[in-house]
């Protein structure tokens, strides 16, 4: 598996199959101010010239400056072999070189493969009341680098 910074012909596939990858309705989170504006940290990995997974991700200000992943999205044929895991470590190596001192991602309540691969990858989490809005929860990750 190759990881590689995402180019714009990554974006136009991603934006084709991301609502396919997901099961549902989704472009909408890929947004193209993710690739133009804060797209500086976005990797995808390739699997025998095949994009087989996409990460989203921009540095926050803070404080403390944080690495904040806002989208992932996994081939279905390629889940469960490390491309998420190789995503991540991508991105918090990058995070952590331009000094970031945490990373930040956020779910949907109720998405449990989320919740045990941040766990799995050394990340904590908590629910997090209207943290969306009015009795809009979400599940926010942490992990401090």
């Amino acid at each position: 598996m190759i990881t590689r910074p995402l180019g714009k012909q990554d974006y136009d596939h991603i934006v084709q199959v991301i609502d396919r990858w997901w099961g549902g309705p989704t472009s909408a989170l890929a947004h193209p101010i993710f690739f133009y504006e804060l797209g500086s940290l976005a990797r995808v990995v390739e699997h025998d010239g095949i994009m087989v997974g996409f990460l989203f991700g921009f540095i926050a200000p803070g404080p403390p400056k944080t690495g904040y992943v806002h989208l992932v999205g996994i081939h279905p044929d390629y889940r469960r072999r490390g491309v998420g895991k190789v995503l991540y470590q991508s991105f918090e190596e990058e995070a952590r070189a331009a000094g970031c001192r945490r990373l930040k991602a956020v779910a949907n309540t109720g998405n449990d493969g989320s919740i045990a691969f941040h766990e799995a990858t050394g990340w904590t989490w908590t629910i997090v009341e209207d943290y969306a809005g009015p009795a809009r929860p979400r599940v926010v990750f942490n992990k401090n680098l």
